[in-house]
């Protein structure tokens, strides 16, 4: 089944590198990925102290990315979804100091950075996605520890749950219902909150008629009163 996908058919093209490229380099790019067997949740695309070899384009699915520290405790710092480019931290010193993890079965488009560094350096067009999805990735860190530092736990959980819905829909998916496939745990990792917290903050949402949860499927009701909670100004979408 994976041989009758390629970058020309991907749904989340538009997304991930091949925005923007010509037909001649869309083929060249598209020679070089490596499309392999499904990650099992839990199966990871690299470990920290690996040489950087491949970014990962992430089709289907969904991949988180983290620390551990001196005590192995383990820091979330991003969940990539369809379309995302996973690895661009070890760029800078070829080694990655963190893990990517499946959090479900997933696929992804493995592709070997130095052909890709090779191709970005003959095709404008291509270097120039590379380096704005990079600096997407650095405006969104940025954003986080922003919410980290300066949030209440209600704000930093409904931004959270504001900026999946509008993720979602940027992959033609619906905003105001999705699945979550990261346990609440791993939520309260990722925003700083204990579990106990992320599940009264759900219910306390829930019974203001913002959203409704029934086990891990979401469904905003109230968008515009949950974006006041986390101080956003900016509507989104209707479907």
């Amino acid at each position: 089944m994976n041989k009758h996908i390629n970058c020309q058919n991907c749904s989340i093209s538009q997304l991930c590198l091949p925005f923007t490229l010509d037909e001649n380099s869309l083929s060249e790019l598209d020679s070089m990925i490596e499309r392999k067997r499904p990650y099992q949740r839990g199966d990871t695309l690299f470990r920290a102290g690996q040489p950087l070899q491949s970014l990962f384009a992430v089709r289907s699915g969904s991949i988180k990315v983290y620390t551990l520290d001196n005590n192995g405790d383990m820091q979330i710092t991003a969940f990539h979804l369809p379309g995302d480019l996973v690895g661009f931290e070890a760029i800078g010193s070829g080694i990655h100091h963190g893990y990517a993890e499946a959090m479900e079965t997933s696929m992804v488009c493995e592709i070997p950075f130095s052909h890709l560094e090779t191709l970005s350096g003959h095709v404008p067009a291509l270097r120039r996605q590379i380096m704005r999805l990079m600096s997407d990735e650095i405006t969104t860190d940025k954003r986080m520890l922003t919410l980290l530092n300066t949030r209440t736990a209600e704000q930093r959980l409904a931004t959270f749950l504001i900026d999946l819905s509008t993720r979602f829909q940027t992959r033609g998916l619906s905003s105001k219902e999705f699945r979550l496939t990261m346990t609440r745990a791993e939520i309260g990792n990722y925003l700083g909150l204990t579990v106990e917290t992320v599940s009264r903050l759900l219910g306390k949402f829930q019974k203001s008629g913002f959203i409704a949860v029934d086990g891990r499927l979401i469904t905003l009701l109230e968008q515009t009163n949950l974006c006041n909670v986390a101080l956003i100004s900016t509507e989104l979408g209707n479907e």
